[in-house]
């Protein structure tokens, strides 16, 4: 089998492309596989009488809904339960976050995804993951045994499932995916540049590739992001706190499942695919809902290299370091068999180099702890308290999500991050920083009483929405001018003010109460862009070409009071006109640094606004015969496969929705991420998994899947949720076990007889 290595000479063509040289990769030559992919792995008789007796101390409860109620005497046996249901509900996407997360994608999906594998195997190596999983905690290796047990007890179940890949699922396995957002640390790594470093040349046309700081200042089709909202029980009807629990998702990410143990274990809420702890949500005493982006947690370093022999060396102070080098292999699948590369990847003391930039290398810095980010992963899931649950935060290892509290006692607080590390405030940490200078080094990490954080604000509430924390509780908000810049790097947002606004002066809440106000209708990006159009046409001349042609249009806008509904055409106006202003104003809006939408809202000229709205009046026309048509005609849900990539179909039944992107400053977002093919717009990713809890003496909530349990097209549960998602409206949650047994539809152990 032909393999491409990068040698010591090829390693000098990365030098020769940091310093601005041409490079010439060499491709791999697809070599047929030695011997065809296992279909099932073997297990042993003993393995099969282990797993299986596990199996029946476990019971799985499915409600009318299909939701996966998993009860067992220890923790360890609800684990295998869960991951045994969650392989049930939909094997395909298990199976998947694990390829992707060992970096063994390319296997299942060719030379297409060989440099995404490359960029996961620069951290993740099987034989470190074995290590941590030996040194583990007697308690974790239980809970990784039952999750690997769990999955394999699956297959040996159901032999006609097919695995891509995976036949067998290690218990060192769950280190690799530890921690359970939809996109990790690692995702801000440029493919293209690092690509273009190890393996190939960039085209000669290609832009510069984006560095860290780039990441997540631009127009998402749909942002990735969340809302939380914690209230304290002044402001509630009940005299209990509230969450709102509003993760905004691709469609189909995590399932909805309740953990119950005779261990204390209780947990209710979202798991990612293939993970063993819930992610977000609750248990009778405590709740917690992650936003995306607490702070700058990642950094890139300048390294300034030199060959040295058959190696390399890089400056540190006054003197040289060794670059260290590691051999990684990248098999591929391609229509002749398997075929390999190998890569020598190259490591300074900061981390792994991942590109070129003006003739130095450059290394980034993140977070590389999977035992601890484990352990907290799963121990909030069984905290009964405010310190209990802080024990947990201090662990420190939530790298990329802020954290919304609230509990039984009454209590509401506010994380702003986790894993925060401590810098010379000096340096602009949002672009690289001389590698070489010792005072770029990070310095441990800032303690949670360092960081942002809210315990019981006056205002009697915390929000946030993937904003800043400057102003997330009211009069309450902490003073961002008193923390570093590092700490706060995201900017406010239409969701923030949305937010804020709903909760300045809500009172006497309810579930129904705090749902409402998670789906308010207003659209807070147009409150400035709409005034401005209005000025803008106003001040044309009667002969001006627009003058006449935008009248009608501008008369709707005026008239409209910035709230989307089913029936509104000022909604579908707005959106289309938003869509083209923001596609003409993207690249100035990145070439600034600024987000795109604060560039179309403060930065457009006059005649920008006009022509865009002339655009969208174009588009709507074109697309639906009239440039009238109702959002509701529109914006749709429609779920036709449980493939991961959905395809959508304008000649099939869908459903209206008159939820909007969370662009546009919807507290209850949908939008499309996907390309679009179809003439209506069809949501891929917003709200996803929803729901609202109450923490009195018995745990009160309401929740909604988007579409519903199952990825199988052929199951009840497949869009059983749909028509109620789309109205916004929610179900009962099933928490205690004689209210999931009077609305019971199946009750089993994992791989029994009939247990379908």
């Amino acid at each position: 089998m032909t393999t491409f290595r990068a040698t010591p000479a090829a390693a000098a063509c990365a030098l020769l492309l940091a310093l601005g040289q041409p490079l010439h990769a060499h491709a791999a030559r697809p070599a047929r596989a030695t011997a065809a992919t296992q279909a099932h792995a073997v297990f042993t008789p003993a393995e099969r009488a282990r797993m299986g007796a596990t199996a029946r101390r476990v019971t799985i409860l499915r409600d009318k809904w299909g939701i996966p109620h998993v009860f067992g005497k220890t923790d360890a046996d609800t684990v295998f339960g869960t991951l045994f249901a969650q392989a049930e509900d939909d094997f395909n996407r298990v199976e998947l976050n694990y390829i992707n997360a060992l970096g063994r994608l390319a296997e299942v999906e060719g030379e297409k995804a060989l440099w995404r594998d490359l960029r996961m195997k620069l951290y993740i190596d099987p034989a470190a993951l074995k290590a941590t999983y030996a040194a583990s905690p007697a308690w974790l290796r239980q809970l990784m045994d039952a999750y690997a047990d769990g999955l394999n007890w699956y297959l040996v179940t159901h032999p006609r499932v097919k695995p891509k890949l995976i036949t067998r699922f290690e218990p060192w396995m769950a280190l690799a995916f530890s921690e359970g957002s939809i996109g990790g640390d690692i995702e801000t790594i440029d493919l293209k540049a690092l690509a273009a470093f190890y393996g190939q040349a960039a085209p000669p046309s290609a832009p510069a590739p984006a560095g860290l700081a780039d990441a997540g200042t631009g127009f998402d089709p749909e942002p990735r992001g969340s809302n939380g909202f914690a209230i304290a029980p002044r402001r509630t009807a009940g005299g209990h706190a509230l969450l709102l629990i509003n993760p905004h998702t691709s469609f189909y990410f995590r399932p909805e499942i309740h953990m119950v143990s005779e261990e204390g274990l209780n947990a209710y809420g979202a798991v990612t695919w293939g993970q063993f702890f819930v992610y977000q949500g609750f248990n009778d005493r405590i709740g917690w809902m992650h936003t995306s982006g607490g702070g700058d947690v990642i950094d890139e370093y300048l390294e300034t290299v030199r060959p040295d022999g058959g190696s390399y060396v890089y400056r540190y102070g006054d003197a040289e370091r060794p670059v260290r080098t590691r051999t990684i292999d990248l098999p591929y699948r391609t229509a002749h068999g398997v075929a390999r590369r190998s890569v020598t990847a190259f490591f300074t003391h900061h981390g792994p180099v991942i590109r070129a930039q003006d003739g130095r290398w450059v290394a980034v810095r993140m977070m590389d702890d999977p035992l601890h980010a484990l352990m907290q992963s799963y121990g909030r899931t069984k905290a009964r308290d405010y310190p209990g649950f802080y024990r947990t935060m201090a662990l420190r290892t939530n790298s990329s999500n802020n954290t919304v509290y609230a509990d039984a006692d009454g209590n509401i607080a506010y994380f702003h991050g986790n894993f925060i590390p401590r810098r010379d405030p000096r340096f602009d940490w949002t672009q690289p920083v001389d590698g070489s200078d010792p005072a770029t080094e990070w310095k441990g990490l800032h303690s949670i009483d360092e960081t942002i954080t809210l315990f019981n604000p006056d205002s009697g509430y915390v929000s946030n929405t993937n904003n800043w924390p400057c102003t997330g509780a009211g009069t309450s908000s902490p003073d961002c001018a008193g923390y570093p810049a590092y700490m706060w790097s995201l900017p406010q947002n239409p969701r923030g003010i949305h937010a804020e606004r709903v909760l300045h002066d809500a009172h006497d809440l309810t579930l129904d109460g705090l749902i409402a106000k998670a789906y308010d209708s207003t659209l807070t990006a147009f409150e400035p862009l709409v005034p401005a159009l209005l000025r803008d046409w106003d001040g044309l001349p009667s002969d001006a070409p627009h003058k006449a042609r935008l009248r009608e249009q501008v008369a709707l806008l005026r008239g409209w009071d910035l709230r989307f509904g089913l029936g509104s055409v000022p909604t579908s106006l707005a959106v289309y006109w938003g869509q083209d202003m923001v596609k003409a104003a993207s690249a100035r809006a990145k070439a600034l640094r600024l987000p795109v939408i604060d560039f179309v809202q403060t930065r457009l000229t006059p005649q920008e606004r006009l022509d865009a709205l002339a655009h969208a009046s174009d588009k709507l026309q074109a697309d639906f015969g009239d440039w009238r048509t109702p959002w509701g005609e529109i914006n749709r849900f429609q779920r036709l496969s449980g493939a991961v990539e959905g395809h959508y179909d304008d000649a099939r039944p869908s459903l209206p929705v008159s939820f909007a992107s969370a662009n546009w400053g919807s507290l209850a977002s949908f939008g499309m991420s996907a390309e679009q093919t179809t003439k209506r717009i069809y949501g891929d990713r917003g709200n996803s998994f929803v729901a609202v809890v109450e923490f009195g003496p018995r745990v009160r909530a309401k929740s909604i899947l988007a579409g519903g349990e199952s990825g199988d097209p052929a199951s009840p549960h497949f869009d059983d949720q749909a028509a109620m998602y789309s109205r916004g409206e929610f179900k009962d949650v099933l928490y205690y076990k004689e209210d999931i047994e009077k609305q019971l539809e199946r009750k089993y152990h994992p791989g029994a007889r009939g247990a379908r």
